[in-house]
């Protein structure tokens, strides 16, 4: 967890004085910085991210701006005097839609040609040199956004540049935190490579910070995307802090913009985050002449303060936020282990020999719509990148939509289930027409089936809506029971797979009769496997949430006897949870109804109200809101 000197989180916003944007070095005033600071301290906030603005800090080769130093010097100052930190960002050449080059780079590249590379670790570690004994400073950034200035490079090439410029930070005598400032764009989160391996990266690095700015078609899944990613980049044993996140007023209403950053910053704890710095810290009204927003005008409106320093809804949140952190004392608390696990193909990280691109990109989407069926069914989930070893000893796996795993992970499920757990496959095809299928290593065996596929072929789901139906109970659900699934897809994955019962029982079926869901008993354990693709089909789907998928992953709980203390009936109010080392259990309940929601939790044991004590039956929640209760469990 990232900690400031008096033991709190890091919450703040990245920053640029309304006196100048990017600018702001050469028309300097302190004065004003005192007044911007003084507004986001007054609302929780203990931090900014700051900004050397690269072709003015070095304008020569071997030199750097002596006042510039002096006029970054006195703004650490007016963070100390404000009880503030910051963390400085070495390598500004790309900022809001603009890239700004030294003077002197001329077009050597800036990973791999070697005097290039040596300036910059001369300017790191000459301004860490400068800076590392002020106790301002929380940590260092190398860059803000390398992959956008620096373009797409290779792995190797990628890492030996970041390693050389963390060593510059050491070298110079920073003993804070350092991270690269990339955005935790890499093929681990992506399933894109840039040359920026999150696992590479981590390796070399204190943390990782993930940079969110998505176009989405589905409000659940807007409010979840951010929380995903951090759950992705989180996997390499190094605290996660939400570097970037954001919305300008340009794209959302000040309501919205509220709601948002409710559900980014809530959703994104609940997701294993521990620091939160928002783009950005004002609004701008007179930089509509110079770059970049001349041509990016609504980038002037990303603050959480307006153009007079006056607080916007944002920060207000950003505010109450805080007083949750300190209420729970959120550095004492854990995320409860999962008993339930998403396995992440290793197909989304790693580029097997003769495969596509769009097999990793898929499965982004198709993992993403999963995580949000187990927050709709309040089942908490560890992610498993089968690259690191799916871990043993859970009682749940899903495994939705999936075409590709190795064959040693099928292997590993197999026994897993003999050993005791219940795993879940949903059946793809895949994202593309390359060896369009399911690549398992004994389809049939592992499902106590006979498939039916023809080579080459795909059965297509032709009804644009499947219906599930159960003939046995399955856990809460009962015989009888219908679940009604939007069809979504293409031409290469809205497609079953037909199959006749072998070994397996059949638990549900569509409208035609043909088996959907069948379950399989195999030891101490099961496997249960899905025909259709749900988790994709409702991914390539616009606002489709909440959709049914939900409803069998809370019956996959039930079935494996995975412990949730805390569910809500409605899957438009999600249930997670924190634990205190003293024992305390805090659950949160968020809303994803546009419209004030009353619910009444199932809980094993009692909720409490987490200010006053009182007891809680019955829950009032705002629309898009959040309610923080405490926890004490059945004895």
């Amino acid at each position: 967890m990232m900690l400031l000197n008096d033991g709190r989180p890091w919450l703040g916003a990245n920053f640029w004085s309304r006196a100048g944007g990017p600018l702001m070095w050469r028309r300097y005033d302190p004065d004003l910085i005192r007044r911007e600071l003084a507004v986001l301290r007054e609302h929780g906030m203990n931090l900014t991210r700051s900004f050397f603005y690269w072709p003015d800090f070095m304008p020569e080769p071997d030199r750097i701006d002596e006042d510039l130093l002096a006029r970054y010097a006195d703004f650490l100052d007016r963070h100390t005097e404000a009880g503030m930190r910051t963390v400085p960002t070495f390598l500004v050449g790309h900022m809001s839609g603009e890239n700004w080059d030294p003077a002197w780079r001329g077009d050597r590249d800036l990973y791999a040609d070697v005097r290039l590379v040596a300036r910059q670790a001369w300017y790191v570690r000459e301004l860490t040199a400068r800076f590392r004994g002020h106790d301002a400073v929380a940590g260092w950034l190398i860059s803000n956004e390398m992959p956008i200035y620096g373009e797409p490079s290779t792995r190797d090439t990628v890492t030996a540049w970041a390693e050389l410029m963390v060593q510059a930070v050491r070298a110079g005598g920073g003993t804070q935190p350092v991270s690269v400032g990339d955005g935790a764009w890499g093929i681990e989160v992506t399933g894109r490579d840039n040359g920026f391996s999150v696992r590479d990266l981590a390796a070399i690095t204190d943390f990782v910070g993930p940079h969110v700015y998505r176009m989405e078609n589905d409000v659940v899944r807007q409010h979840l995307t951010a929380a995903f990613v951090c759950e992705l980049a989180g996997g390499f044993d190094r605290p996660v802090v939400l570097e970037e996140f954001g919305v300008t007023d340009n794209f959302v209403s000040a309501e919205h913009a509220r709601h948002y950053y409710r559900q980014i910053l809530h959703n994104t704890l609940l997701a294993g985050a521990t620091g939160w710095i928002a783009w950005n810290n004002t609004d701008f009204d007179d930089l509509y002449d110079q770059e970049p927003y001349r041509h990016h005008p609504f980038e002037m409106r990303f603050g959480v303060t307006d153009s007079a320093g006056r607080p916007k809804p944002q920060l207000e949140e950003v505010r109450d936020f805080a007083a949750v952190l300190d209420r729970v004392d959120l550095p004492g608390c854990t995320r409860p282990p999962a008993r339930a696990g998403l396995v992440v193909p290793s197909y989304l990280e790693h580029a097997y020999p003769f495969t596509e691109d769009s097999d990793r990109t898929y499965l982004f989407d198709v993992l993403r719509q999963s995580y949000v069926a187990t927050r709709a069914a309040d089942l908490p989930v560890a992610l498993l990148r089968e690259r690191d070893g799916i871990t043993p000893g859970l009682a749940l796996y899903l495994v939705p939509s999936a075409k590709q795993l190795t064959a040693p992970a099928w292997r590993t499920l197999a026994r897993l289930a003999e050993d005791g757990a219940t795993v879940y496959v949903s059946y793809s095809p895949g994202g593309n027409g390359v060896q369009r299928g399911p690549w398992y290593a004994d389809l049939n065996g592992m499902f106590g089936v006979e498939h039916g596929l023809r080579y080459g072929l795909v059965d297509p789901i032709t009804d644009d809506e499947v219906t599930v139906g159960f003939v046995r109970s399955f856990g809460p659900l009962a015989e009888g029971t219908e679940l009604r699934v939007r069809a979504g897809g293409d031409e290469h994955n809205r497609a079953y797979l037909p199959v006749r019962p072998t070994e397996a029982e059949v638990v549900a079926v569509d409208a035609h009769g043909r088996p959907v869901l069948l379950q399989r008993r195999t030891g101490a354990g099961r496997v249960v496997l899905c025909t259709h693709p749900l988790e994709h089909m409702a991914a390539a789907l616009p606002r489709v949430n909440p959709e049914p998928t939900y409803a069998i992953y809370d019956a996959l709980a039930d079935l494996a006897g995975v412990d949730r203390p805390v569910t809500v009936a409605d899957p438009l109010v999600h249930a997670g949870g924190l634990s205190h080392r003293d024992g305390r259990r805090f659950v949160w309940l968020v809303s994803q109804s546009p419209d004030e929601l009353t619910v009444r939790p199932a809980v094993r044991g009692k909720l409490t109200d987490l200010a006053g004590g009182a007891p809680v039956d019955e829950v009032t929640l705002q629309p898009y809101g959040v309610r923080v209760l405490h926890l004490t469990p059945e004895s």
